[in-house]
């Protein structure tokens, strides 16, 4: 019974692959000739299936630029990013974006090991460093496995070398994802989805007001309370907001 379950569940997960693959051509078709709110729409119903990829918010994030909604395309630029941390297009798209927010607020900048840190292991997120660490890993059993049946002693040498390379990659993998997942969940940032909206000096409607944010702007997100968040800005500002303004990366 467990298995038909299983095969079920499999077949199921195999159709809606592939009819989110049919609504995302439809979407892209959509984009193309210049329906983005059709496009966004589709794209969108992809999202709620629980299916995602850097692609999809990419797409998103285009469509809401050309229509000049600045919060969900800056959104979406930012969820590809965490995909795929390397990709010039949406970091370039990115910054198109940012140019049409009102509050030019800039990047946290990393410094010392963390941002050398950061920096280098661009290339990949968490996840795709977990690949990599388990294509090394593959990598080296093989290797590994060819060196102990070899008769060769030249190349049970060469293959001892590469397996014990592929090894060290692996375990250098892992915890360059593990580093990179621990950094992630300490930095918890959001996208102010409101217009306009007040930061208050406490979390409460009746507090003095500290400064103001509009649509677009990334904030880190450092105390909840309630229906309220403690934001810190780049520059060192801090304040609060409720949270229905904003909408967590």
């Amino acid at each position: 019974m467990k298995k038909l379950i299983f095969l079920l569940a499999l077949c199921f997960s195999f159709m809606a692959s592939a009819q989110n693959a049919q609504v995302f051509k439809a979407a892209n078709e959509a984009y193309a000739a210049g329906n983005y709110e059709e496009a966004i729409a589709q794209y969108e119903q992809i999202l709620e299936s629980g299916q995602t990829s850097a692609a999809l918010h990419y797409n998103l994030g285009n469509s809401y630029y050309k229509l000049n909604r600045v919060a969900p395309s800056i959104y979406h630029y930012e969820k590809a990013l965490q995909l795929e941390p390397g990709d010039e297009d949406v970091q370039n798209n990115l910054g198109f974006a940012r140019n049409m927010a009102i509050d030019a607020i800039g990047e946290e900048e990393q410094t010392g090991f963390r941002g050398i840190f950061e920096t280098s292991t661009a290339a990949f997120s968490a996840s795709g460093w977990g690949w990599v660490a388990i294509f090394c890993m593959l990598v080296f059993v093989v290797f590994f496995l060819v060196y102990y049946f070899s008769s060769r002693t030249f190349t049970k040498r060469l293959l001892f070398i590469g397996s014990m390379l592929f090894l060290l990659m692996a375990i250098s993998s892992v915890v360059v994802a593990v580093t990179k997942e621990s950094y992630s969940e300490e930095g918890d940032y959001a996208i102010v989805f409101s217009e306009e909206v007040e930061i208050k000096n406490e979390p409460s409607p009746r507090a003095d007001e500290a400064f103001l944010l509009h649509e677009g702007a990334k904030v880190k997100i450092t105390e909840d309370f309630q229906d309220w968040v403690e934001i810190r800005l780049p520059n060192g500002s801090t304040g609060w907001l409720e949270e229905n303004h904003l909408r967590r990366l």
